[in-house]
């Protein structure tokens, strides 16, 4: 069991990652990200704290698929 709780799924083929973050017992789509920036928005926007350090902390985050950092097309 991942104890990431934010997911930066596989790249699509059109470029751009699916982030889903685990809350309330559930996943939930926040959006397609296409930067690092998009990802922090997306946690903003869900209410978390300090969103802009979130997405390189592995306690946090996993990247499936690739290295979260990477949104080339896939």
């Amino acid at each position: 069991m991942s104890r990431a709780h934010l997911v930066v799924h596989r790249p699509s083929n059109s470029g751009g990652r699916r982030v889903t973050v685990h809350r309330h017992g559930r996943d939930e789509i926040l959006g397609t990200a296409y930067s690092d920036h998009d990802v922090a928005v997306f946690l903003e926007d869900a209410g978390m704290e300090d969103a802009g350090a979130v997405p390189d902390d592995r306690w946090w985050v996993e990247g499936r698929g690739g290295p979260a950092h990477d949104f080339r097309a896939a």
